[in-house]
């Protein structure tokens, strides 16, 4: 099963040298069951697609909590045995937990397929949107109009041969 971790690049340097996303349990995102009955979607690169912008929208909380990370969303995509990606069946179409996964152990390096991060022109909408993640969780509007131009920036895509650069 593929799932999309969220990270940061400070946390994407890490696994890069230790070659594991963890120590478990770690949250991802993935294709599941609640996922696809709340985006009514067969397309499987549809769905996927959602779930990577899931995760990018957890990868921002994880700045928010870690103010010298560089602004740019981090998500691996990295491919999992399925029984180890677990949806809690009671969160079926929670929208905070759609498409959220479980896994219970670290998750070897080498199994990540891609690395999607932001570009360098997300940068001030991104510090923006984690700056604001607070009152936007409160209910304010204006602060959730700004966390929600951070997703107005697309993730770019980058092979895991290219990590060393992305993390120099």
């Amino acid at each position: 099963m593929r799932v999309y971790v969220p990270s940061t690049l400070p946390g994407l340097a890490e696994a890069h040298k230790t070659g594991e996303l963890g120590p478990g349990p770690l949250t991802a995102y993935a294709v599941t069951p609640g996922l696809r009955e709340w985006y009514v979607s067969d397309d499987i690169e549809e769905l996927e697609y959602a779930a990577l912008n899931r995760a990018a929208a957890a990868s921002l909380r994880l700045l928010a909590a870690d103010p010298a990370a560089a602004r740019r969303r981090v998500v691996v995509a990295v491919d999992v045995p399925d029984k180890e990606a677990v949806s809690d069946p009671d969160r079926g179409l929670d929208s905070a937990g759609l498409g959220e996964v479980r896994i219970a152990t670290a998750v070897p390096f080498a199994g990540a397929a891609a690395v999607h991060i932001d570009a360098d022109d997300a940068d001030a909408d991104v510090s923006a949107a984690t700056a604001a993640l607070g009152a936007a969780d409160h209910g304010d509007d204006d602060a959730q109009f700004v966390v929600d131009g951070a997703e107005d920036h697309e993730l770019l895509w980058y092979g895991v041969q290219e990590i060393d650069h992305l993390i120099g």
